[in-house]
């Protein structure tokens, strides 16, 4: 039987009966008799025993020598994590450690009873599990006293900064007394971090374990390269080629946590999704059927990348690309716990693998870049998980021997195979298609001209004249006859038809997805041809006629310049042409204006008058020049802001 020397009586026994058969490296490291009754500073991976750490840090400051904790009286310890589902998962965990000493653990989080809290907390509690804001709530109301507080611990105290509780943060530990003890555990340290702790810590010691500086061992990158259109049937066949008891997958909104949740159910898949949306009831609910085995999909947001500690979750799936490596390691953090094995799927459409290159390096993962499972990748998965199934190999019982006789009598032996591998795959999704279209830098290959020898040649019914370029039609092609970018030769746009080459391998391919004289789109018609179109020497294109689409104008025509294609130097063309006395083209002076061309004309033609421009000219009779100075601003005689009496039209009272 293991023994725990490091560790409290108390809690020596309820690891024993948990199973544990070893501490993780965060919790040897944290009870290191040099850091007792410390502050700590404790950074440590995704799923590397964090709550179980602190548990064990904190009994020693709770208990001292006692095994048994006293009648519930005032908190002596609060624990706060970010989300809901982190903190009800921290009360579990404490819930099962101290269960031999007698603790009283409650949880206080956002979307439960706030009234049922209160009253725990009237009753007296020792270990108080809550969210910030709740736990700031209970502490305005006077509800919850926090001047008995012998430890404070902060879980995942990056995610609530960025998550905006810092103000929370502050009023709850301001509230504490001086002489507690504060651990603050984190998987990432950042500046803020490190502010905070200077902050409220006293003479934090920083614990970081060796797992932290590299790759977390348990799980498995891997980047799958994807047509940017194909993302949800790819999520489709890595479902069904892993299989795993549970997974999660990632999106980045709630619309596209809904709208995968719709397109997964359409499939045949069990799914549940957990969203910022959704009360805690519901959240709850879809977290518990998960547990119990009535759905093995889930669809979250990032909100759920925090606390979900699921049983089997052996596959997390990056819908959309984290945004930032934080993100990227908490996210996959959700597999590979206790030392189990997982593996973490980015998804990552061909034009975003720059992107998802600088986030992996970021984060210091190696990931193995591979394509998304095929049709028969999943079923040849499928047959290896057949013959290993139990049933195959358990030998038959005596009342199961006759029932097999009958049934070989009946059908036959590869009659009953093939029965028993449709029962096998009849309650499971079908596989979908994949585009193999992934025309990265890094994967494609051009294509010699020799391999498009023996194609086709297609026409689309459009041209120049409804603005066709390639970047449309290419595009256009490979969605729709599920063709490469490689598999496309030569593109020649006429006025109102378009000519492509396919090479040989794929044309087959095309016209199976697409029929000849079929429309692709807004009336675009395509149809096969039987000989290579008859083009100009070279496939050039005639653009003699075609119009200038800035509307420009060529100042000769068609016709070459008289100069040429540069101009000559020294005297101009226009130079020996006669000029009349004005000049024909005004030119800078510099000196005397009496050597201006200018200079000869006679200057002054228009006589000047010492009258005004208006004077002469009739006046209308309300000018107010003709009335006195005094009275010009004066409005049928009276002052100028001086209201008349009103006078009343209406009918008089009485």
């Amino acid at each position: 039987m293991p023994t725990f020397d490091k560790t409290h009586p108390a809690l020596n026994t309820a690891l024993i009966k948990r199973g544990y058969e070893s501490l993780t490296p965060v919790q040897n490291a944290v009870l290191d008799p040099a850091l007792s009754g410390q502050d700590m500073l404790v950074s440590a991976q995704t799923g590397s025993g964090k709550t179980v750490a602190f548990g064990l840090a904190c009994a020693e400051t709770l208990l001292g020598k006692e095994k048994r904790f006293e009648r519930k009286s005032k908190p002596l310890a609060l624990v706060i994590a970010p989300t809901r589902e982190l903190a009800l998962q921290v009360q579990r965990e404490l819930e099962w450690l101290y269960a031999e000493s007698g603790a009283s653990v409650i949880s206080c989080v956002g979307g439960m009873d706030a009234r049922t809290e209160r009253r725990a907390l009237e009753k007296g509690a020792h270990i108080v599990v809550g969210t910030p804001g709740r736990l700031r709530d209970h502490i305005e109301r006077g509800a919850f006293d926090t001047s008995a507080l012998r430890a404070v611990v902060l879980d995942e105290a990056d995610e609530m900064l960025d998550m905006g509780f810092r103000d929370e943060l502050e009023y709850i530990l301001e509230t504490t007394p001086e002489n507690r003890r504060t651990l603050l555990f984190s998987a990432t340290v950042p500046k803020a971090i490190a502010k905070l702790a200077e902050r409220y810590q006293s003479n934090a010691m920083r614990v970081t374990t060796k797992e932290e500086q590299k790759q977390h061992v348990d799980i498995e990158y891997q980047a799958l390269s994807i047509a940017p259109n194909d993302r949800e049937n790819a999520i489709v066949n890595v479902l069904r080629y892993h299989e795993a008891q549970n997974a999660i997958i990632f999106c980045g909104t709630r619309t596209a946590v809904n709208l995968m949740k719709s397109r997964l159910t359409n499939r045949g898949f069990s799914v549940v999704a957990i969203s910022g949306e959704l009360s805690q009831a519901e959240r709850s609910n879809a977290l518990q059927s998960l547990r119990d085995g009535r759905a093995n999909v889930c669809v979250a947001t990032d909100v759920a990348a925090r606390g979900i500690d699921l049983p089997g979750l052996g596959l997390v799936i990056h819908a959309d690309l984290p945004q930032n490596k934080d993100t990227m390691l908490h996210r996959s953090g959700r597999t590979g716990r206790a030392g189990s094995k997982g593996i973490s799927a980015l998804m990552v459409p061909h034009n975003w693998r720059s992107r998802a290159e600088r986030l992996l390096k970021n984060a210091k993962i190696d990931a193995k870049w591979i394509k998304p499972p095929s049709i028969e990748d999943i079923t040849r998965r499928d047959q290896e998980r057949f013959l290993a199934h139990p049933a195959l190999v358990e030998p038959p019982r005596a009342d199961e021997k006759e029932a097999a006789a009958n049934l070989l009598e009946s059908y036959g032996a590869e009659q009953i195979a093939t029965a028993l591998l449709r029962m096998h795959n009849s309650q499971k999704p079908a596989p979908e298609e994949l585009l193999d279209f992934v025309p990265s830098k890094h994967e494609k290959q051009k294509k010699s001209r020799d391999e498009f020898n023996g194609g086709a040649w297609i026409s689309l019914s459009v041209g120049r004249n409804e603005d066709a370029t390639p970047r449309w039609i290419v595009p256009l092609l490979c969605g729709k006859g599920h063709l490469k970018g490689d598999d496309i030769g030569a593109i020649r746009i006429q006025e109102r038809v378009t000519y492509i080459e396919l090479s040989a391998e794929c044309t087959q391919k095309f016209f199976k997805h697409v029929a000849d004289g079929s429309t692709l789109e807004k009336n675009i018609i395509v149809s096969r041809l039987d000989e290579p179109p008859e083009l100009q020497k070279g496939g050039r294109i005639d653009r003699s006629n075609r119009p200038n689409r800035k509307g420009d104008k060529k100042p000769y025509g068609d016709k070459k310049k008289p100069y040429g294609d540069k101009k000559p130097h020294g005297k101009k063309p226009w130079d020996d042409k006669p000029k009349d006395g004005e000049g024909f083209k005004k030119k800078k002076h510099k000196g005397n204006r009496d050597n201006a061309p200018w200079a000869d004309k006679p200057k002054g033609d228009k006589p000047k008058s010492d009258k005004p421009p208006y004077q002469g000219k009739p006046k209308s009779a309300k000018h107010h020049s003709d009335k006195p100075k005094g009275e010009r601003f004066k409005k049928d005689g009276a002052p100028l802001g001086k209201k008349k009496p009103k006078t009343f039209k209406g009918k008089k009272k009485g």
